[in-house]
């Protein structure tokens, strides 16, 4: 089984700043688009950003601007570095993975919590 594991989520001011870490250890990682998802309570599951297994990023119109997805092919980890961080942003982020060259099932993080309050 692929774990992904999420890091980095908690409670934030409006204004400030977080990164989440995607750890994909057992993943053949460099085949791989990773994203970033969020789900707030009472809404679908949402696309955040994505980078592709070539480095081509994809953001939402609601996060471009203010925050930036990357990837270490080396550690088999994808970020997520959140700035001006707005209340709206309050969600549950998940880490996913799915494989450019293979149609498969898409792996899903257990999702990390992202609270924006004063």
């Amino acid at each position: 089984q692929v774990l992904l594991v999420e890091s980095g989520g908690g409670l934030v001011q409006p204004g400030g700043s977080l990164r989440l870490s995607c750890a994909a250890p057992d993943l053949h990682f460099s085949v791989y688009t990773m994203g970033w998802y969020r789900q707030a309570p009472g809404k679908q599951r949402e696309l955040v950003a994505r980078i592709s297994s070539t480095g081509t990023t994809d953001e939402s119109d609601f996060v471009k601007g203010r925050f930036k997805i990357s990837r270490d092919d080396t550690s088999k980890t994808v970020y997520l570095q959140m700035n001006n961080l707005k209340p709206e942003d309050t969600a549950v982020y998940y880490c996913n993975a799915e494989n450019d060259y293979v149609v498969s099932r898409p792996y899903w993080g257990q999702g990390t919590q992202v609270t924006v309050s004063s």
